[in-house]
């Protein structure tokens, strides 16, 4: 079980930011790029640091896609930067013929995902690009949760060869995983051991997932909290694992309902090991602008929403218990 403390408050796209300046130091491989974005996407450092590797390529980001794809042709290890929803939606063709298709070494880093951008409004706050990048065949999606973990992704990204997808995000949130982590892609980090029901967060709702299991606590439920880092791949032996023990399952994401965390585990289930499932996402609608805080009262991605879920699936568990 991994060990968490809450011993800062950080926006991940700033441990992107000090990952990547730490990635220019340590490998001369390592190129960036970025949207006319450098500073929302703390690029800053690296651009300063190593300005004849960073490349501004304006608000192109189809052209900066290709670039990426190009810089991996020739031996370099480019970093893509811009707004998530500019990261997927708007660049999606480019992704999959230039990048995917082909399996070329581009790491795509998206920072101001989902409704947590706030008050920007619902054209910039995309709440299905987990979907639309896990679907293309070879890409990797990684959504850590917090600063330190975040820094430690995108350090293990530059080792790994293929195309990855990483999102982070702009509010500034718990720092609460170890600040020297080991971060292994595909593999599931369990915070809280449970008996009564499985919880699989991801990104900013793991935190959310850590206070509904006090709450639960409270109330004599016992959670397993699990961070789902990497979405794909998948650690599918730890999924089966706890909902083996537990008999039910919540997922918990900043994310549309559909095509995110949720379907990923239940795929698993449905194959390996049905069990009742609640889903704590955005319920197939747009957002809106408001405050961070505001929007994920408003869209129910709060502790209490996870608490809820949690009882509804412990109910179903018991109702087909007792039909069995």
């Amino acid at each position: 079980m991994e060990k968490y403390t809450l011993s800062d408050r950080k926006d991940t796209r700033s441990g992107f930011g000090a990952g990547l300046l730490e990635l220019g130091k340590l490998n001369p491989d390592v190129v960036a790029l970025c949207a006319d974005l450098t500073g929302s996407l703390k690029m800053d450092a690296f651009e300063k640091a190593f300005p004849d590797r960073f490349f501004q390529v304006g608000i192109a980001e189809a052209n900066m896609m290709g670039m990426a794809a190009g810089f991996a042709i020739g031996g370099k290890i480019p970093f893509t930067g811009t707004f998530a929803n500019f990261s997927t939606g708007r660049v999606y063709d480019q992704i999959r013929q230039s990048i995917a298709y082909s399996g070329k070494n581009v790491k795509i880093c998206a920072s101001h995902a989902g409704i947590t951008l706030g008050e920007d409004g619902a054209t910039h706050q995309i709440l299905e690009d987990i979907g639309m990048m896990r679907m293309l065949p070879g890409m990797t999606v990684i959504n850590p949760c917090d600063y330190n973990q975040t820094r430690a992704a995108t350090l293990a990204i530059a080792a790994y060869k293929g195309p990855v997808y990483l999102r982070f995000g702009r509010p500034v949130v718990p720092v609460f995983t170890p600040a020297n982590q080991e971060f292994v892609i595909g593999k599931a980090l369990t915070f809280s051991e449970g008996s009564d029901v499985s919880v699989f967060a991801t990104g900013h709702l793991v935190w959310k997932a850590l206070e509904a299991c006090e709450i639960l606590k409270a109330k004599g439920i016992s959670a397993e909290i699990i961070n789902i880092h990497t979405i794909k791949p998948l650690d599918t032996a730890a999924v089966i694992r706890s909902v083996q023990k537990t008999g039910c399952a919540v997922t918990a994401e900043e994310h549309q309902i559909h095509g995110g965390l949720g379907d990923t585990i239940a795929h698993v289930l449905v194959r390996h090991h049905p069990v009742p499932q609640e889903f704590v996402a955005v319920q197939d609608t747009f957002g809106e602008s408001g405050t961070p805080e505001q929007l994920m009262i408003k869209y129910g991605l709060e502790a209490d929403n996870i608490v809820a879920a949690a009882e509804q699936v412990i109910q179903r568990k018991k109702l087909e218990l007792s039909h069995s």
